[in-house]
């Protein structure tokens, strides 16, 4: 981990809806496979995604993966994120983009 003056993490707690149930195990192998995106999701040793080691990469930690306990019906999941906003957010994604553009 590094302290960089031109980095910014951000997290966010999100509520994700769905149209079917779905499982955190599902939501996991589905963000695994995910371009940038690193599952940081360790309970047994309680670590989970921290701005401290979203900064100075490109890739955005995802944790916390969690069932929405406030849904009976199994179509909620609750995640936290982690991601350097400067990095991810502004430059590399207007990079990714572009390269989805013309590839």
């Amino acid at each position: 981990m590094r302290s960089d003056p031109l980095s910014c993490p951000h997290c966010e707690s999100i509520n994700l809806e769905f149209e079917r149930p779905i499982a955190p195990d599902q939501v996991r192998e589905i963000l695994s496979k995910a371009p940038g995106v690193k599952i940081v999701d360790d309970r047994e040793n309680n670590h989970f995604p921290m701005p401290l080691e979203a900064t100075g990469q490109d890739e955005v930690l995802v944790g916390r993966i969690r069932q929405d306990i406030s849904r009976e019906d199994g179509k909620g999941i609750e995640i936290f994120v982690s991601g350097d906003q400067i990095r991810k957010g502004a430059a590399t994604n207007a990079v990714q983009i572009g390269e989805k553009l013309v590839g």
